[in-house]
């Protein structure tokens, strides 16, 4: 497994990772807005976009954008998101690092592997301990943040989307 800078090299797999997302629901967090981006070169340009605070969208903060790529196949597993500081929404509800892994691949642990690949890259922008969130019934994404040392913090209360938010603090 690796994590990679999305690119148009993985045009087809990123298509692919998408395309499953669609058919079995769900959302994709820590992708930006590649669910609702038809064109991968559209999505590939924010992601660049927003690696630099210079050219984030306003309402964003810079971000660093992986894919996780299973090497003997070049399949998409995962996607993975680090948001550099905080706005308000990202402090209360969505934390440094965002992830999703597609359907076909989950319990597998690529996600639990996925958050630890991404830790190394966290510490090296500076960000000695990180914030991960997950929805409260989201037993899956619990299982994975606890398994890479999370320490809860807490549950909020997301009014806009009507869930429950849990809070929970890992060292990089």
């Amino acid at each position: 497994m690796k994590l990679v800078v999305p690119t148009m090299e993985y045009e087809k797999e990123i298509q692919a990772f998408r395309q499953e997302f669609i058919m079995n629901g769900g959302s994709m967090d820590g992708g930006l807005s590649l669910k609702r981006t038809e064109n991968v070169f559209d999505w590939i340009k924010q992601v660049n976009d927003c690696s630099n605070a210079e050219t984030c969208p306003v309402g964003l903060v810079p971000a660093t954008q992986f894919i996780y790529v299973r090497e003997n196949d070049n399949k998409v597993v995962g996607i993975i998101q680090i948001r550099h500081y905080f706005n308000e929404f990202l402090e209360k509800y969505a934390g440094h690092i965002g992830y999703s892994i597609c359907h076909s691949e989950r319990r597998k642990g690529y996600a639990t592997q996925m958050l630890r690949d991404i830790l190394p890259v966290c510490k090296k922008l500076g960000l000695n301990k990180v914030l991960v969130c997950c929805l409260d019934d989201n037993e899956g994404s619990r299982k994975t943040i606890l398994n890479n040392g999370g320490i809860y913090e807490s549950t909020v209360y997301d009014p806009n989307k009507k869930d429950n938010i849990e809070k929970y603090w890992i060292d990089s």
